[in-house]
């Protein structure tokens, strides 16, 4: 990050806790040693979320990762805070102009604040680092062949194996998946968010991925942040097919289904090459394949999808907004922020994810691991 990206966001976090501070402290009225505390903490806070983020940039630091720790649980935690000073300050506006609110309210509003944002943040972080549960969906396909009734994909989504993913975490997901016995798996991008370099040790439990036709991965937008083509050539040493806008065909007797895959909607911008496709990607299908499933990165590769002839599009991107208020936040660039979704014939099934980023936190959007079953209308 420039030196001139790390004044701004300093400045305006800066201006953020001091408003949080101002809003808070004097209302709850801790006397001298608080009021030193809290700004302790309040400038504890400002410095550690971006020292957070830059901790990849000290890998070598003995204490690197403890450090991506702290200031990601302090994202979290300010993230709430934040939240809900705003909320406060909104309701006692609406105090104001009911005739006032009283002391007790100002004082009492203003504890409960640090406590509930403390209380959001711990359960967020209990749900973000369990094993995702599983979440069955049924996709009714319109003349879907006996032979492909009850055919099932398991995908996994935006794990974001990094900072504060490592590899046991990815290990319990595997083992999980695993036991689902899947016709295929689906890995449908931001598996990581570092270089092949430092995570390869970490990502090695997805060779153990086991599914009847094989396990396949999309490229997502984190992949191009962290070196794409070693991370493509990594996922083929690993046993994975990639699939750049490209297909394969799954047989079950005389019917079959093609699984195709698209580059990230963003990739071009990295590479030209890589620009996603989900045209090219179905491009020479063979005529007895009836069931056409695309696994793209992000929910807005659906229109073309749609238009190259797909019935089913698995994405992820969204995390489901992974806690509040982001989820507010997602419509403005995703058709779909989660769950199973209709655009003209395809259905789209949106992943909240199965891991996280930045703040080990879910609040209201719990990660996943999906199996998806392919139903006759």
């Amino acid at each position: 990050m420039p030196a001139r990206a790390v004044f701004i966001v300093l400045a305006l976090l800066s201006m953020l806790h001091v408003y949080i501070g101002m809003r808070l402290v004097p209302a709850i009225d801790p006397g001298p040693l608080g009021v030193a505390l809290a700004v302790a903490l309040l400038a504890a806070s400002t410095l550690l979320m971006p020292a957070g983020l830059l901790s990849v940039r000290f890998k070598r630091w003995r204490w690197a990762d403890q450090l991506a720790w702290a200031g990601m649980l302090t994202m979290g935690f300010f993230s709430s805070l934040l939240v809900l000073t705003l909320v406060r300050d909104l309701g006692l506006l609406a105090f104001e102009m009911a005739g006032g609110a009283g002391q007790a309210i100002v004082r009492g509003t203003a504890m409960a604040v640090p406590l509930l944002a403390l209380g959001v943040t711990l359960i967020g972080l209990v749900n973000a680092r369990r094993v995702a549960r599983v979440v069955d969906v049924d996709v009714p396909i319109a003349g879907l062949p006996a032979a492909l009734h009850g055919y099932s994909i398991v995908q996994i989504s935006d794990v974001h194996v990094g900072p504060t993913i490592k590899r046991g975490y990815l290990n319990a997901i595997v083992t999980r998946v695993n036991a689902l016995k899947p016709d295929a798996i689906a890995i449908t991008g931001d598996l990581v968010d570092g270089s092949v370099r430092r995570l390869r040790m970490h990502t090695e439990p997805l060779a153990r991925l086991s599914a009847r036709d094989g396990t396949f991965f999309v490229t997502g937008n984190h992949e191009y942040y962290s070196g794409a083509d070693e991370w493509i050539a990594e996922m083929r040493r690993l046993g994975l097919t990639v699939l750049m806008n490209q297909h394969v065909v799954c047989e079950r007797g005389d019917a079959a289904l093609m699984i195709a895959g698209v580059t990230d909607f963003t990739a071009h911008h990295f590479d030209e090459t890589h620009r996603s496709n989900p045209r090219a990607a179905a491009a020479g299908a063979p005529d007895h394949v009836t069931v056409r499933i695309l696994l793209a990165h992000q929910p807005r590769s659906a229109p073309a999808a749609a238009d190259a002839g797909f019935h089913l599009q698995l994405s992820g991107h969204t995390h489901g907004g992974q806690f509040f208020p982001w989820n507010l936040f997602v419509p403005l660039q995703q058709p779909f922020t989660a769950g199973l979704n209709r655009m003209s014939e395809l259905w789209v099934y949106t992943s909240r994810g199965t891991g996280y980023w930045g703040p080990p936190k879910r609040f209201g959007a719990p990660s996943e691991i999906t199996r998806v079953r392919l139903v006759a209308a």
